[in-house]
């Protein structure tokens, strides 16, 4: 059967072992240092298709204390709004929390519609702050007085009028239309800052780290770090206040636009009808927005080239869509038939049953090994984590890292062959609870 499995998934250009962790990293690490000095190009040449965005920030020497901020989190699924309080100690208390929908996920948005939707998200927070932590995670440009201008939306957004628009001052335009006094500030940041802040503000009680690597996968995947090399790009730009950019800064990757590698007949398929086509390669190769979409090519693929039974078969091919969660409650539980691929495999044979296991757990170990260079390569190019006491801490989140079955053991035990087993270089995996928040309300202060 693991034959069988294996010679379909080559026979269609997919295999996850063939994804050398080394080989990719070398890629990227190449693309990285093209985006540093020139910025992306040409997506069919051999320049950088990862921004590379500077921040001109760094972690502050420590947590803000006694002060209120509006916090936003923009991301793949959800939208999120709170106030985060500092406190006499520099410990931050969340407080009027609300969730709803990403504006953008349902229908195309003007640029109008898509900020007024943004203002009527925040209602319940109307002049409770004057400075506002705006983590924004799509592809943006950081300018030096901390604004962003929206490169590319990913994850499906459909807001195209957005893009080339910088979201601070367009959202501080919409929040007063709406009856707000206007902002003092709005800090823009992507979600893998955030967390990158959020790691640093872990380095206590004896606890210390060399540099700082933020990693998101969930929904989408991306990758910042820290960078003391000068970077080329932005040589001789200066700041509202004619200050140059620092000798060190976060940098943000964009690592989901990395295209330097071989993609499957499932992954070409996809691309095709997605809302991004020819971009975001790597992300929709290993993050849980596609995870389940481009499974569903490959399952419907077997079950017409024979490698199901005959019912078995003709249910996939008739499946709709297939989401992450759905692989996720197969693959925990095989046997549960109350789920949506159980249910399918209800009169199976166990032969359905392995095949479709081996199918979709090969995408979860392509994932990990992809993540794992990615992370990788941030952590060679800091240039730290030499010494073992002083690792480089490596801030982690997303649903698809911590809750897809099997991943983030994979990705554990390959970061410690490919870094510290082969390059003596430390790092140490942290969670941070609501490590987004926490981050981006650090930025704002």
């Amino acid at each position: 059967m693991q034959e069988k499995v294996s010679a379909f998934l080559g026979r269609h250009g997919f295999s996850p072992a063939g994804y050398d962790i080394n080989t990719v990293i070398d890629g990227l690490l190449y693309d990285m240092k093209e985006g540093l000095k020139n910025g992306t190009g040409n997506l069919d040449s051999m320049e950088a298709s990862q921004d590379m965005i500077p921040t001109w920030d760094l972690p502050p020497a420590e947590s803000p204390k006694n002060e209120s901020v509006i916090v936003i989190d923009a991301g793949g699924t959800n939208f999120r709004s709170c106030l985060v309080t500092f406190d006499a100690e520099g410990n931050p208390e969340i407080s009027e929390l609300e969730k709803t929908s990403m504006p953008g996920i349902e229908r195309e948005l003007s640029k109008k519609e898509f900020f007024d939707a943004i203002a009527n998200n925040l209602e319940h927070l109307k002049n409770k702050a004057s400075r506002i932590g705006f983590c924004f995670s799509y592809a943006m440009r950081i300018t030096p007085d901390g604004d962003g201008e929206v490169l590319h939306f990913s994850k499906e957004i459909k807001a195209k009028e957005v893009e080339g628009s910088l979201v601070g001052k367009c959202l501080s335009d919409a929040l007063v239309e709406h009856g707000w006094n206007r902002p003092e500030k709005i800090t823009l940041l992507n979600d893998t800052t955030a967390a990158l802040l959020a790691g640093a503000s872990s380095a206590t009680g004896g606890i210390a780290y060399s540099s700082y690597v933020g990693f998101i996968l969930g929904t989408g995947m991306n990758a910042a770090y820290i960078d003391s090399d000068p970077i080329e790009k932005i040589a001789g730009l200066k700041d509202s206040k004619g200050n140059s950019a620092p000798e060190s800064q976060i940098v943000v990757c964009e690592s989901g636009k990395f295209n330097k590698l071989p993609r499957s007949e499932f992954d070409v398929e996809f691309d095709k009808n997605a809302n991004t086509p020819g971009l975001y390669v790597m992300e929709k190769m290993c993050s849980g927005a596609y995870l389940g979409p481009v499974s569903l090519i490959a399952l419907k693929t077997a079950a017409k080239e024979g490698l199901f039974s005959k019912s078995v078969a003709e249910q996939i091919i008739a499946l709709p869509k297939l989401e992450l969660i759905d692989i996720d409650k197969f693959l925990y539980k095989p046997f549960n038939e109350e789920t949506l691929l159980g249910g399918i495999l209800a009169k199976g044979t166990q032969e359905d049953r392995d095949t479709l296991f081996l199918i979709l757990d090969a995408f979860v170990e392509r994932s990990a090994r992809l993540s794992c260079a990615i992370i990788s390569a941030a952590v060679i190019k800091s240039g730290k984590g030499t010494k073992p006491s002083l690792p480089v801490c490596v801030s982690c989140d997303g649903t698809t890292f911590f809750k897809t079955h099997n991943l983030q053991p994979r990705l554990r035990g390959y970061l410690n062959e490919v870094l510290t087993v082969q390059r003596n270089l430390y790092f140490e995996i942290v969670a941070i609870d609501t490590p987004i928040t926490k981050g981006a309300a650090v930025a704002a202060v």
